[in-house]
């Protein structure tokens, strides 16, 4: 019941509503003796935050991160880490017009048919600020990964139909539309504009790679890596898809031509499988691409339905993001980061040697 909760061993649990006093984490299972870096951590909300550019909601928040228990002398103590990030800048009268108004493309008439009641100030836990939690809790598990040497990148691959054609890995954080090809950047972020003026919104491509994970880590048969990273992907909002190494494309390949050669030194000639054989890890980088839908939040007219089932007009007002692409790229690399270390400590009790 609740399913506030993710994880097995590293485990997050989230709190807190879009609206409400306060959004939180609590995170189970950090190993004790690892050094909390103050800087990462805000490096990381910074990169989430709303109000970092022209293309993002003009909601200010310093998302500033309180932890209130489970450090000691900036080292983990082994005992479960709380933190609270502080909403100062919610304007939910920008919603009183709609507390009884569905929003197409929006929670609210599932959280309303499984509840009977909903929070319409932005949409309470099915709001996209939930996930300023996730990215505290992730930047604890890059932390955690470091021993491993283990690095996640993510960018975005395509927005509005634009796609990168060069990779560049430095360009990521250097443009607000966070793509690693600078001259599809200004393409991109001209087309988020065109459609902010015009009221609408526009989805996109996310590509996220892990690199230096060791070989074997995921668990059968459930609790395949690639099965768990997917539960963890598909629990953000605005994400309907996605695929590993070749994807869908693997579908119009033949064996001869997916199979990824052996090579000495357990290499791999190709990696079309993504990083993942039988739902382990096989030290090859892991690679995954998403779908991001549209952000639903839109000032154009949409008919809806009421909560009495009357036919009626919408307009969406309050502040939105018009493509939601780059501020989920860090939330993307902070769920690959809790997946990864909770695999990490499921790993040691898979055999008596490591």
């Amino acid at each position: 019941m609740g399913g506030n909760s993710f994880g097995n061993i590293f485990k997050i649990t989230t709190f807190g509503e879009s609206h409400g006093e306060a959004l939180g984490v609590v995170v189970d299972g950090m190993p004790a003796g690892i050094t909390v870096d103050r800087e990462l951590l805000d490096k990381e909300m910074a990169r989430r935050r709303p109000g970092q550019s022209q293309l993002t909601t003009t909601r200010q928040e310093n998302d500033q991160v309180e932890i209130v228990s489970g450090i000691m002398d900036g080292l983990s103590t082994g005992t479960p880490i709380a933190m609270l990030i502080r909403n100062n800048n919610q304007h939910s009268k920008d919603y009183s017009d709609i507390a009884r108004i569905f929003r197409p493309g929006h929670a609210d008439f599932g959280y309303y048919s499984k509840y009977g009641i909903r929070d319409h100030r932005g949409g309470g836990r099915s709001s996209g600020r939930e996930t300023c939690a996730r990215v505290a809790a992730g930047a604890l598990a890059k932390m955690f990964l470091k021993s491993f040497g283990i690095e996640i990148r993510a960018w975005a691959k395509e927005i509005a139909g634009i796609r990168a054609e060069t990779f560049d890995i430095d360009e990521i954080e250097k443009n607000p539309a966070r793509s690693p090809d600078k001259a599809a950047a200004e393409k991109m972020v001209k087309a988020i504009a065109d459609a902010r003026s015009t009221g609408d919104s526009v989805g996109g491509i996310v590509c996220c790679r892990a690199t230096s994970v060791p070989p074997g880590w995921g668990e059968p048969v459930f609790d395949k890596l690639d099965a768990r990273l997917a539960y963890a992907m598909l629990s953000l909002g605005s994400v309907k898809g996605i695929e590993f190494g070749d994807g869908f494309a693997s579908a119009g390949s033949f064996g001869s031509e997916n199979n990824d050669p052996m090579l000495p030194g357990n290499k791999f000639a190709a990696n079309h499988a993504g990083g993942i054989l039988g739902g382990i890890s096989t030290g090859a980088e892991i690679l995954f691409t998403l779908a991001v839908k549209p952000t639903p939040s839109i000032s154009m007219e949409q008919t809806t339905v009421d909560v009495d089932g009357n036919p009626r007009q919408i307009t969406i007002a309050g502040r939105h993001d018009p493509c939601i692409v780059p501020r989920i790229i860090p939330v993307v690399e902070a769920m690959t980061a809790i997946v990864l270390a909770d695999f990490a400590l499921m790993q040691r009790c898979a055999k008596i040697q490591q």
